[in-house]
């Protein structure tokens, strides 16, 4: 069986998370999904696998549910089953942080073909959202890597490390997306003046532009069996 794998999020104000998550269960118990869908008052956020069949009907359930566009999912492919389990979860937050940010008011989008031209230029502090662990097997040409390891350090790395009348111009990444939803919206809180964010994170890039101008140097950590993917996974 190949294994489609779709990973998503959505920020969107849900008023139970627990009947949704009580919900999603009863109708994909007995299916061939898997993965972990994490939901809270402040939205969703999943990586699930499964058939291309029960790929879509979660994907639609999703949309009339939570208003989920298709056009934002990443989409990969497995030989081999990615997730061993399947689980819809109920928590505080969809991505722990732990600051008061309003992840509806991010950065500047930007879109993977203009991305290059953005992180080449001199007066663009390229920064790396995600964790040491990650880091350390591939990020973009001129990142600034935190070290950190969780994402709810990063607010302290940036009030440490980073000063808004020095680095006026951000350009920010993480694996899908949704740490820069967050990470965005805090720089733009403390000051930072111009906070872009790359559209669909590290996988859409992959995804979308040619390995001849990529910009990505090494493999990119995901957070499934496969533990990591290259370019060549999305030629």
């Amino acid at each position: 069986m190949t294994y489609t794998i779709a990973a998503f999020y959505r920020f969107l104000s849900i008023a139970e998370p627990k009947a949704l998550a009580a919900e999603l269960r009863r109708l994909f118990q007995d299916s061939d999904l898997l993965g972990t869908l994490l939901i809270a008052e402040e939205g969703i956020n999943g990586t699930m696998a499964g058939s291309a069949e029960t790929i879509d009907r979660l994907l639609a359930t999703l949309a009339e549910k939570v208003g989920l566009d298709r056009a934002e999912v990443k989409f990969t492919a497995s030989k081999t089953e990615p997730f061993r389990k399947l689980r819809f979860a109920v928590k505080r937050e969809i991505i722990t942080f732990r600051q008061n940010v309003n992840p509806n008011q991010p950065g500047t989008y930007v879109q993977p073909d203009d991305w290059n031209e953005l992180i080449a230029q001199e007066d663009v502090l390229v920064l790396d959202t995600r964790n040491s662990y990650e880091t350390e097997v591939g990020t973009f040409e001129r990142a600034v890597l935190p070290q950190t390891a969780s994402f709810s350090e990063f607010a302290a790395y940036v009030r440490q490390n980073l000063d808004p009348a020095k680095h006026r111009k951000v350009a920010m990444f993480c694996t899908g997306g949704i740490r820069c939803e967050k990470a965005s919206a805090f720089m733009l809180q403390e000051g930072f003046e111009e906070v872009y964010h790359l559209r669909g994170g590290i996988l859409r890039y992959l995804e979308q532009v040619p390995e001849q101008e990529s910009k990505w140097q090494g493999q990119c950590y995901i957070f499934d069996k496969r533990t990591v993917v290259t370019p060549e996974d999305f030629q």
